[in-house]
């Protein structure tokens, strides 16, 4: 169903118009003049808009590329009762995408929004297909051999089917944001767009125009308006990887969206409105960063409606050997080799191991021994290098690279550490470095 804005001085058109629409199940709202239509558009997000043509004093022709700088994908339908080659042609240079004269049929109205309506399922299905594009995986498919990870499971497709707020807990690596696409993928939002933004990977001081977005010139280097995060996703999804990271300036802002739905764009006094949902996940101990002042008590609240904690691989290790031998036929594939399985050695190591990275760490272990090594199976070497397998403290003046020390270093930090900013502090870099340092050693 679609998102309708109307634009006409007529009554008996907007009526006329509303009427036909709503019974077919759309949501309609209907205006007489541009300042109306333009603050509308600000306020939500549409799919489709009928423009007249001549609006009383005002020419509805002006009305397009306002209506396009803030929602570039909304379809325009200008309805003129001057039909004529020469107008159809300015309208569609200057964005819209069709005319209709009056007088005009209920059945021309429904034919053409039917059309519109498959054009926007097309363009939603073909943003999803570019995101899988860059995340497909053997670990998207969500399957254990685990009674407690099965049990979770079960919670996660139940929580899916509802509209609640859903906040993912668990180590870094333990796949959340594989849990939150399955919540989306589940969900009666599916067909609708998911938008993911990593809270420690965006400076704080862009967090907010990523999410909520900003107009021209609002600050330096803001040459362009920019929709946000939160508008491209309407309908749909929008997850906060790390919200724990989030500093409090934005906590409060994402706090008032969440209840009432509504936001504004930097450098405009303009509410908007918009239908996600949110899914928030972390690592941190959210509770302690409340009682220490580093998150809002209320905000905590508002995302702690289900909350689902996603065990670490070594506390279901039965899962180990099924994931490692997905991930090797999948590497195998598409690198080009032909590894179809691992050493009695190599089993027995990667299912001792406690894999403090969790999946990630697994995934990224089996990709790099796909790539380096040259054998049939793979070998406990090509696994693991010279890391010793229980990650203990290396010794200065051990044969082992700096980068091995630095990654060791690192992830015995993050573990000891209740936050991301908490880990960068006791390093000695800013989190962006921080966040470089994580997704280069896979942790």
């Amino acid at each position: 169903m679609l998102q309708i804005l109307i634009i006409d001085d007529e009554a008996n058109i907007r009526n006329t118009l509303s009427y036909c629409l709503t019974g077919e199940g759309h949501t309609v709202v209907a205006v007489n003049k541009t300042s109306d239509a333009v603050e509308e558009a600000r306020r939500r997000s549409f799919d489709m808009a009928f423009v007249d043509l001549k609006l009383g004093t005002e020419d509805g022709m002006d009305l397009i590329p306002v209506l396009l700088a803030d929602s570039p994908w909304i379809k325009i339908i200008i309805i003129t009762a001057y039909a004529s080659i020469e107008t159809s042609v300015e309208a569609i240079k200057k964005g819209a995408m069709d005319y209709i004269a009056k007088p005009f049929t209920p059945d021309q109205v429904k034919i053409m929004v039917h059309r519109i309506e498959k054009i926007r399922e097309m363009e939603t299905e073909i943003t999803a297909l570019k995101e899988n594009i860059q995340r497909i995986g053997p670990e998207e498919r969500l399957q254990s051999r685990n009674p407690g990870m099965q049990r979770m499971i079960e919670t996660v497709r139940k929580a899916a089917a509802s509209e609640a707020i859903v906040l993912l807990q668990g180590e870094s690596g333990t796949g959340k944001s594989v849990f939150a696409r399955a919540i989306h993928h589940w969900s009666s939002r599916s067909g609708k767009p998911m938008a993911l933004v990593s809270c420690p990977a965006v400076p704080s001081e862009l967090l907010e125009s990523e999410l909520f977005g900003h107009a021209k010139g609002s600050f330096t280097g803001a040459v362009r308006d920019n929709p946000g995060r939160i508008a491209t996703c309407e309908g749909g999804t929008l997850f906060l990887d790390e919200i724990g990271d989030m500093e409090l300036a934005v906590q409060a802002k994402i706090l008032r969206f969440i209840q009432d739905k509504e936001y504004e764009r930097l450098g405009e006094s303009v509410s908007r409105k918009a239908d996600v949902r949110i899914i928030a996940a972390t690592n941190a101990d959210l509770t302690r960063n409340v009682e220490e002042g580093r998150f809002r008590e209320d905000l905590f609240y508002r995302l702690n409606v289900i909350s689902i904690t996603i065990p670490p691989l070594r506390d279901r290790k039965e899962d180990i050997m099924p994931m490692a031998l997905d991930f090797l036929a999948y590497f195998s594939k598409v690198n080009h080799k032909h590894a179809y399985g691992f050493t009695y050695d190599a089993e027995k190591a990667l299912s001792s191991y406690t894999w403090p990275g969790n999946v990630r760490e697994l995934r990224n272990t089996i990709e790099r021994a796909v790539i380096l090594g040259n054998m049939e199976k793979i070998s406990v070497n090509e696994l693991f290098g010279n890391i010793s397998l229980n990650k203990s403290a290396p010794v200065i003046g051990d044969k082992i690279s700096l980068a091995t020390i630095e990654e060791l270093h690192i992830r015995k930090v993050l573990t000891s550490t209740t936050s991301f900013q908490e880990a960068a502090d006791v390093l000695g870099i800013d989190q962006a470095t921080l966040w470089r340092r994580r997704k280069m050693y896979g942790i």
